[in-house]
């Protein structure tokens, strides 16, 4: 893993997609927790778009650095929720990535539709956009607490998973080998390349469309 300075060039690329990737996604969890019953986002500020309630200084700096990275974790209280409450942390939890997903694919629509216009860098900017939403949805997809797979797979499991949560104190560490490991290196090659190269294939065909009118 590569933990070098990044260019100047390269943050600005990177910065717009992050800010929009890290806030919507904390944001549909604070969505999603308050239209099944929870208001706690919402009474601790956290029910909007504004980066700032959001932005985790040392998981802003991770995605830089490492790849990968987070924003401050929305509160929600599953006593609050309306509906079963394995289930409803499970729709909690999958509000964040699908969000994400959502976003790279918008961003890929714009691609397309704007592709011939040549605006200056606006390639680089979309396909960072596209790029980092898709490594915000996967990484937050895994099953390691605290990451919403850990909820989306306790959502999903019968019975009791005390173990679950027990792994939680030790899901930081479990992310750190992840990354001095190589394992990052893998998710990348084997998920979140393919998932990006579907993305452009998708603008390629409707920047194809777009040329033809």
């Amino acid at each position: 893993m590569d933990f070098s300075l990044p260019s100047l060039e390269r943050i600005i690329y990177l910065l717009p997609g992050i800010i929009i990737g890290l806030t919507f996604h904390e944001y549909a969890h604070g969505w999603m927790a308050n239209r099944l019953g929870d208001n706690t986002a919402r009474n601790y500020g956290r029910l909007t778009l504004n980066p700032v309630a959001h932005l985790d200084p040392i998981g802003l700096l991770m995605l830089f650095f490492a790849g990968f990275g987070w924003a401050k974790p929305v509160p929600v209280n599953p006593y609050n929720l309306k509906i079963d409450m394995k289930q409803g942390m499970l729709l909690v939890a999958f509000a964040g990535p699908a969000t994400n997903l959502f976003i790279a694919f918008a961003a890929t629509i714009i691609w397309g539709v704007l592709y011939g216009f040549n605006i200056p860098y606006f390639d680089t900017f979309m396909m960072y956009a596209i790029q980092i939403n898709v490594v915000l949805a996967i990484f937050n997809l895994l099953p390691i607490p605290p990451l919403d797979g850990s909820r989306i797979l306790a959502g999903l499991l019968p019975g009791e998973h005390a173990w679950l949560d027990n792994l939680e104190q030790y899901g930081f560490l479990i992310l750190i080998a992840l990354v001095f490991t190589g394992a990052i290196q893998v998710i990348y090659k084997y998920l979140i390349i393919p998932i990006v190269t579907v993305y452009v294939g998708i603008a390629d065909i409707i920047a194809s469309i777009f040329r033809f009118w």
